[in-house]
């Protein structure tokens, strides 16, 4: 029997390759060593790892619900849980304290050369279009992987992380909820907005910033370390979606596409606040001995994302597209 949600991606390796194995019933989970053995952010871990977290939202049409339990499954992703966060504990770790973590969100660069800074100034629709595509495994499940922390917080905290979510929610209004302003803006960049639609092209350095969100979500004892990811997420969005709402303009993306970056100039500076002085500052009077975890979620989050952007820099400074597979044109108006 199949079941609502995405087909499975294609492996790309023996790790995804064994647990797309096991999740059609047709074979066994990897063993420990090769877990040990995959590179920790690369394309076959981050895949076996997003498969196994996928279960957790959606699913997979190929794939029983009953499979998001297995304990077999939970083993194999914990050890690469394990791989995940301890490179990301050793390679992240820049901020001893959340106010220096947060000092160093606060300040824009004056000559900024991140991804957003170059789709403003010389980004191609076509560079565009790769952006959204590679995005859209989190934008189409926007504010999901947070939820996650409200049963694990209390007081202002909780409060405050409700409210901030509530708005990425729409605001009860179904048609605005951000996940369904990102399908109106793939929707003009002629992509396909079909749920998951995009994975088997996403490169590994994309999987490993939605992977990220999903891991610090799932476990209480990263609470932490997701507030400090949450903040980051919208201290940076403000400036940098006006940014990108500006090469929607001038690339000619779409009323909708600079729509959903407008919105977020405007929602994200009211965010950041609450976020800052209810979120941050509500949990760590409550339990202040999360203050490095929330500093590490910070650091965690500015690592994932330059390594992203660099990839896509990489790629489209030398010409070339930054997806394992190219994108089809899903509406005429797209030339």
């Amino acid at each position: 029997m199949e079941h609502e949600g995405p087909r499975l991606p294609t492996p790309r390796g023996p790790l995804s390759r064994g647990v797309d194995a096991y999740l059609r019933g047709a074979g066994r989970l990897p063993r420990l060593e090769e877990v040990a053995r995959a590179e920790v952010y690369g394309d076959d871990l981050q895949l076996a790892l997003y498969l196994c977290y996928e279960l957790h939202y959606r699913g997979f049409a190929e794939v029983p619900p009953e499979r998001e339990w297995d304990p077999d499954l939970l083993r194999i992703r914990a050890a690469m849980e394990q791989r995940f966060l301890s490179a990301l504990r050793t390679d992240a770790h820049v901020h001893e304290s959340v106010d220096e973590a947060l000092a160093g969100l606060l300040v824009e660069p004056v000559e900024g050369t991140g991804v957003t800074h170059f789709l403003r100034a010389e980004g191609e629709l076509w560079q565009v279009r790769e952006y959204a595509a590679q995005r859209s495994l989190y934008h189409l499940k926007e504010a999901d992987p947070h939820a996650w922390v409200l049963p694990r917080l209390w007081g202002r905290a909780k409060a405050g992380m409700a409210a901030v979510e509530f708005d990425e929610w729409g605001g009860g209004r179904a048609e605005r909820v951000h996940a369904a302003l990102f399908a109106d803006l793939m929707t003009d960049l002629g992509l396909d907005t079909a749920y998951g639609r995009y994975l088997d092209a996403t490169s590994a350095e994309a999987l490993a910033t939605v992977n990220m969100m999903s891991l610090f979500g799932l476990h209480r004892a990263l609470r932490g370390a997701l507030v400090g990811h949450f903040a980051t997420v919208e201290i940076t969005s403000s400036p940098g979606s006006r940014r990108l709402a500006e090469a929607m303009r001038r690339t000619g993306a779409g009323p909708a596409a600079e729509h959903f970056y407008d919105e977020h100039v405007e929602a994200d500076a009211v965010h950041e606040q609450v976020v800052r002085h209810d979120v941050i500052g509500g949990l760590l009077e409550q339990e202040p001995q999360l203050a490095p975890d929330v500093a590490f979620g910070i650091d965690a989050t500015e690592f994932v994302e330059e390594r992203f952007g660099a990839r896509l820099l990489t790629d489209w400074r030398a010409s070339r597209s930054s997806l394992r597979t190219p994108l089809a044109l899903e509406a005429a108006h797209i030339s």
